[in-house]
């Protein structure tokens, strides 16, 4: 790859060195916002409720690879308990636009939407699975802003991005 006919994707040299600030940011609020509104927990135990977690988990990132598949090559890099999916493809902005909101929008939006229309020990798993993904989303989500920004031919790859 050709840096310099590519832009880094946050060209601000500041908020790139404190992304992560603001990722954890967000975390802190989704994480307490059940808290603010008297727990939205089902009534089932702790280890069940880290096992639906843990699902979510491997669910959303199945779906980032679902959009990526067949692109390029995937990896999975991690740092602490932070995950993250890398791959060498090319995109077009609304395929990483989908890569970046897909996850969120069928795992937080969705569930949250159904839970309106349901009875409420099924309502709280539902708004427990939208809660800890838009947890897990928290990066996906401010990119997803970020990325509805940029000019609409833009391409993506590895951190950056370039007009077609």
């Amino acid at each position: 790859m050709d840096l310099s006919k590519w832009t880094p994707f946050i060209r601000n040299h500041w908020l790139r060195t404190h992304y992560m600030k603001f990722v954890y940011l967000l975390q802190v609020i989704l994480f307490l916002l059940p808290f603010l509104f008297k727990g939205w927990f089902p009534p089932i135990t702790a280890i069940v409720l880290f096992l639906i977690g843990i699902f979510v988990f491997i669910l959303h990132e199945i779906l980032h690879i679902i959009v990526i598949n067949k692109k390029g090559d995937i990896s999975l890099t991690f740092s602490g308990i932070f995950f993250w999916l890398h791959t060498n493809a090319i995109l077009s902005k609304l395929r990483f636009w989908t890569f970046m909101s897909l996850p969120f929008m069928a795992l937080s939006v969705v569930p949250f939407i159904v839970s309106l229309f349901l009875s409420e020990d099924i309502k709280s798993i539902l708004l427990f699975v939208s809660w800890i993904n838009a947890v897990i989303s928290a990066s996906d989500i401010i990119n997803s802003f970020l990325i509805a920004i940029k000019p609409k031919n833009s391409l993506f790859c590895k951190g950056y991005y370039r007009l077609q």
